[in-house]
Parts: structure tokens; C-alpha cells; sequence
């Protein structure tokens, strides 16, 4: 996607809820949590998103590039992968990798050994195995779904290690 900048901000509310328009403004520009870059001819490049990052132990892991990798090594054409952040008391967030493959074990060996940063490599027992990756109308993954389908596998998780 591709923008022109303009020298001008956007519209200072939300229609009729100016404490959601105030959460979202920041010297009368809309934040909208995109990361991008402007190249030389002032088009804007809608890179990634603040919210498809997690921060672990104070660096921030982009979920994008574990997600390339991950399908780099799978030899995927279609999406495999998605990865969300969840809580983690040690390192603030973890990283858990949704999955529709039938055998993960030679994906998370090369995992292991990929010269990503460690940080950047989800644990061999973060990876959730499911039928489908959730979807919104728009053909877009369910990001708010897909955080949901991980706490739940986390929970199950914790679960059955305390027993």
C-alpha cells in the first residue's frame, strides 16, 4: 500500500466519542499503530504493525519475521503460520506459534538451529497445532481470535504442568 504524506492531520474525533478520539491523537495526528517508510519521492509503505510485535526481556520480536521464516523453512505457499504474543511472568511476553501442519518436528529442529536471534525462536512446546487459521470477512487473519485461540492454549498448558 502506498500513500502520499500530507502536511495535514486528520480529523480531532471519532463521531460522537471524543474520550476515544483523545486515545488515539497525539499533537492533533491519528496514531493508527502502523509501521512504515517514506521513500524517496514522499510515498508512504505500510510495513508492519505495533501490535504484531512482542516485547521479551525489553526487545522487541517482530511476528512477521518469525512467521517469514517459519514459512521459508516449511516451504509454504499459503499461510501455516501465524504468531501472537501472551503474557510471561519471567520475560514479560512469549511468543506461540498457531500451526495447520500435520508434522511440526522438522520445522521447530530447524527452528533450533536458524540463525535467528534466540529471543525471536518460540519454545518447541509454544506450538499450538489447529485446523484452520482464523479469518475475518475481509480475507485478513483474526488477529484478536488468534491471541485468544494461544491464552487458551496456554492455560491448558499450565494446566497440565501443575498437575
Amino acid at each position: 500500500m502506498r500513500f502520499r504524506i500530507l502536511d495535514q492531520p486528520v480529523s480531532d474525533r471519532y463521531l460522537g466519542k471524543p474520550e476515544k478520539t483523545a486515545e488515539v491523537l497525539r499533537d492533533g495526528w491519528y496514531v493508527t499503530g502502523d509501521i512504515a517508510a517514506i521513500d524517496e519521492d514522499g510515498f508512504l509503505t505500510i510495513t508492519d504493525r505495533l501490535s504484531r510485535f512482542s516485547k521479551i526481556g525489553g526487545e522487541m520480536v517482530p511476528h512477521i519475521k518469525v512467521e517469514e521464516r517459519l514459512h521459508e523453512m516449511a516451504a509454504a505457499t499459503v499461510q501455516t503460520f501465524v504468531v501472537t504474543g501472551v503474557p510471561d511472568e519471567k520475560k514479560g511476553e512469549r511468543l506461540i506459534v498457531l500451526h495447520t501442519l500435520p508434522n511440526l518436528a522438522p520445522i521447530v529442529e530447524k527452528m533450533a538451529a536458524s540463525d535467528l536471534p534466540n529471543l525471536w525462536k518460540p519454545r518447541p512446546d509454544q506450538y499450538c497445532k489447529v485446523d484452520t487459521l482464523p479469518y475475518l470477512g475481509t480475507g485478513k487473519l483474526d488477529l484478536r481470535k488468534v491471541r485468544e485461540i494461544a491464552l487458551a492454549f496456554t492455560a491448558g498448558s499450565t494446566k497440565k504442568e501443575s498437575e
